[in-house]
C-alpha cells in the first residue's frame, strides 16, 4: 500500500506521545498525516508490530519507511515554516542523527518518567507558539519607555544642550571638523537646525509619537520615527547621551520598528511575529546579560572574583536609594551570596533564553527579579522598565493569556504567516544585526581570531557602516567596582572667602540628606558628575563652570537652586569629598544618612577674563 502524503504512526495510548503528535500536527500544518499505529494498519503497509512497539513510524508518498528520531526529522522536513525544515535538516546531518538514534530509545522505553520531564519543561500546552499577544505588550511597553525617555530629556535638553548649555548642540552642527568625518556617521536631524527652539520641539514630537506607539497607534511608522529621532539626539548628544540604557533603547526600538504590524489600528488578529524576529530579541536578552556578566568575569576585579563586590556596590552606586542604604547594612555573608547570585544571573541563566517554554518562563522569573532588586537598590533612569519589557520575549501568547485581559483575543482570527516581502525585510535586517552581535560576544571573550583575513575585512566592513546607528552595541555594567566614593561639590563666591554651595537635585551631597528615589528619571548631569570623581576633569565640567560664571538660566535650572540669584559669583571652584555610609547606630544616634571627609580641591577657583561675553575659552585661574 502507498500513501498520498507522508504518514506517522505513533502509540495512541500514551498521553507522552499524543502530545507531542499534536505539536508536531501543529508544526507540519496539515502537511503531513498522523493516526494510531493498529493492527490492520500496520497489516496493509507492510509494518511489523515489533518495529511499531519499538518506536514510531513514517512512511513517505515514495514508499520510504523511517523509525524513531530518524522519522521525527523526515517528517518535520515537511513543515512549512522554514525554522522547522531548518532544524529537521541540522537533526539529519551526520554525528547528529547518530546520537538523536542513541537518545530516542531511552527516552522510548522511560516514557512515564519522560511525560513528567516534558510537562515541567515544556508544560502541557500543544499549541504552537505565538508571540502576537507578546508583540502587543512590548509595544505597549516600548512607546512608555520612549516617552519616559523624551519627557526626562526635555527637562534637561537646553541646559545640556542649548545655546547657553553645557554642550550646545548647535556648535557640532555648524564645526567643520565634525562635518568633514561625514555626517553620515553622526545621522541627526539637527544638522539642520539645531536651535532652542528645535531641541525642545523635538522632544515634544518624541513625546507625542511615543503616545502614538503607546495606545497603538500606527506602530510600525511610529516605532520607526521614534528610533530615528532618538539616534539624532544620541548621535550628537556625546557625553550626557552615552549610557547603556540610551543605546540599549536604539537597539529595541530598531526591532520594534521592524517587528511592528502595519496599519492604522493593529488588532491582534494580524501576521503573527516570525521565528527570526523571536530569535532577535532573545538574542539581545542574551547579549545583554550575559555581556554584563563576561565583562566582570574578565575584567579580573578582584571584589568580583572574592565575591566582595556587593560590600562596597550599595555605597558607591552613582546615584543609590534608601533601598541601597538598607541593603548595605545586610550581614556579610548576604551580601557575598548576592554577588555570587548576580553573577550566576548574569553569566549561566541567559543560555536558558534559548531553552523551551517552562525554561524560559523560569529564566523570566529569575531575571525579572534580578531588575526589581537593582531598582530598589540604585537609580538607573529607564534601564530596569525597558529590561523587563524586553524579557517579555522569552514568554509566549500562552502565558500571557493568563494575566492580559481577555478582551484583546476577543476579534482575533488566526495568526496570518508572514508575508514574503516581510520575511526577506526580517532576514536582510537580521544578518547584519545577529553577525555584529556574535562577534562583539566572540571578542568579549577573546575569542574572535584575526583570520581568515577576507572575514575580518568584511566584518570591519560591516560594522563601520552599522556602528553609525547605535543599534548592535557592547553592555557591561559595573565590570571594575569602585571601592571609594569620590563626590564633588561646586561652589561660588564673590570674595575668595566665603564659597556658597550649588546643591545638585540628586546627587549624594549633605550628609543629613536621604538617598532619592530617582528612576525612571534620568538626571544626565548629576549621573556625569559621578564618572567626573573618578578622574580628572573632563572638558565638559570646565564648560559647566563657565557657564556658572555666567549665569546661564539654563544650566542654573540644572541644580536644585541658585545660591547667587541677583548676580553671577565671580569665582568659582570645585571640592573633593569622601563619602561612606552611616551604619544603622550611627544613623539612629545622628540622623546623618553620609559621613564625609574632605579630600581637598578637584578644580581650583576659576573666574572669566574680561572680554566680550560672547568670546570663548574665557576661564582663567584665580590667584
Amino acid at each position: 500500500m502507498r500513501v498520498m502524503q507522508p504518514l506517522v504512526l505513533f502509540d495512541g495510548d500514551c498521553g507522552f506521545c499524543k502530545r507531542w503528535v499534536a505539536r508536531w500536527r501543529q508544526d507540519t500544518g496539515g502537511r503531513v498525516r498522523f493516526a494510531r499505529g493498529s493492527r490492520w494498519l500496520l497489516t496493509l503497509l507492510g509494518i511489523p508490530k515489533k518495529d511499531m512497539l519499538r518506536a514510531m513510524q513514517l512512511v513517505e508518498p515514495s514508499g520510504r519507511r523511517s523509525s524513531g528520531a530518524e522519522a521525527v526529522f523526515r517528517m518535520l522536513a515537511w513543515s512549512p515554516r522554514w525554522s522547522t525544515r531548518l532544524a529537521a535538516r541540522l537533526g539529519l546531518a551526520p554525528g547528529v542523527r547518530q546520537v538523536a538514534g542513541a537518545v530516542y530509545p531511552v527516552i522510548a522505553h522511560h516514557r512515564r518518567r519522560a511525560s513528567k520531564w516534558d510537562t515541567w519543561l515544556f508544560s502541557r500546552v500543544t499549541e504552537p507558539a505565538e508571540h502576537r499577544w507578546v508583540r502587543w505588550a512590548f509595544m505597549r511597553l516600548l512607546g512608555g519607555t520612549f516617552l519616559i525617555a523624551f519627557t526626562s530629556l526635555g527637562k534637561q535638553v537646553l541646559g545640556l544642550y542649548g545655546e547657553k548649555g553645557i554642550r550646545p548642540i548647535r556648535d557640532l552642527a555648524q564645526s567643520e571638523r565634525w562635518a568633514a568625518q561625514g555626517r553620515w556617521r553622526r545621522p541627526s536631524v539637527f544638522w539642520r537646525d539645531a536651535s532652542d527652539a528645535a531641541l525642545v520641539r523635538g522632544c515634544r514630537v518624541g513625546q507625542a509619537l511615543s503616545l502614538a506607539l503607546l495606545l497603538n497607534v500606527a506602530p510600525l511608522p511610529s516605532a520607526a520615527a521614534l528610533w530615528a529621532l532618538y539616534l539624532s539626539y544620541v548621535s550628537l548628544g556625546r557625553e550626557f547621551l552615552s549610557f547603556q540604557w540610551d543605546v540599549l533603547l536604539l537597539e529595541m526600538g530598531l526591532l520594534g520598528a521592524l517587528t511592528a504590524p502595519a496599519g492604522v489600528r493593529p488588532g491582534l488578529g494580524t501576521r503573527d511575529v516570525s521565528a527570526l524576529e523571536v530569535f532577535l530579541f532573545r538574542m539581545l536578552v542574551f547579549r545583554l546579560y550575559f555581556g554584563s556578566g563576561i565583562s566582570k568575569v574578565h575584567s579580573g576585579d578582584r571584589t568580583w572574583r572574592e565575591l566582595s563586590a556587593c560590600d562596597v556596590y550599595f555605597e558607591t552606586a552613582p546615584l543609590p536609594t534608601r533601598g541601597g542604604w538598607a541593603a548595605h547594612q545586610l550581614p556579610r555573608q548576604v551580601r557575598h551570596a548576592g554577588t555570587a547570585a548576580v553573577l550566576a544571573a548574569e553569566t549561566a541563566v541567559p543560555f536558558l533564553a534559548f531553552g523551551p517554554r517552562r525554561v524560559r518562563q523560569a529564566t523570566f522569573g529569575i531575571l525579572s527579579a534580578l531588575q526589581v532588586a537593582i531598582m530598589a537598590t540604585g537609580n538607573y533612569g529607564f534601564f530596569n522598565v525597558q529590561s523587563l519589557a524586553l524579557g517579555l520575549w522569552l514568554l509566549d501568547d500562552a502565558a500571557l493569556r493568563r494575566v492580559l485581559p481577555e478582551a484583546l483575543g476577543r476579534d482575533a482570527g488566526p495568526a496570518r504567516r508572514p508575508s514574503v516581502p516581510g520575511t526577506a525585510l526580517s532576514v536582510a535586517a537580521a544578518v547584519p544585526l545577529l553577525t555584529l552581535g556574535t562577534v562583539e560576544q566572540l571578542r568579549r571573550m577573546g575569542w574572535w581570531p584575526r583570520g581568515p583575513e577576507r572575514l575580518v575585512r568584511a566584518v570591519d566592513w560591516l560594522e563601520d557602516r552599522v556602528m553609525p546607528l547605535h543599534s548592535v552595541n557592547s553592555y557591561g555594567l559595573f565590570a571594575v567596582m569602585t571601592v571609594d566614593r569620590p563626590e564633588i561639590t561646586v561652589e561660588g563666591s564673590n570674595d575668595g572667602e566665603h564659597w556658597l554651595e550649588f546643591p545638585f537635585r540628586y546627587k549624594t551631597s549633605g550628609v543629613d540628606r536621604p538617598p532619592r528615589q530617582v528612576a525612571p528619571h534620568q538626571p544626565r548631569l548629576d549621573w556625569q558628575m559621578w564618572f567626573a570623581a573618578l578622574g580628572s576633569p573632563p572638558s565638559w565640567f570646565l564648560a559647566l563652570m563657565e557657564r556658572l560664571l555666567e549665569g546661564s538660566p539654563e544650566v542654573l535650572g540644572l541644580f536644585a537652586s541658585n545660591p547667587f540669584p541677583d548676580r553671577p559669583p565671580r569665582l568659582v571652584r570645585a571640592v573633593l569629598h569622601d563619602y561612606r555610609m552611616t551604619s544603622r547606630a550611627e544613623r539612629q544616634r545622628t540622623g546623618a544618612w553620609w559621613k564625609r571627609e574632605r579630600r581637598g580641591l578637584y578644580v581650583s577657583p576659576l573666574t572669566l577674563a574680561p572680554g566680550s561675553s560672547e568670546q570663548a575659552g574665557r576661564l582663567t585661574w584665580h590667584v
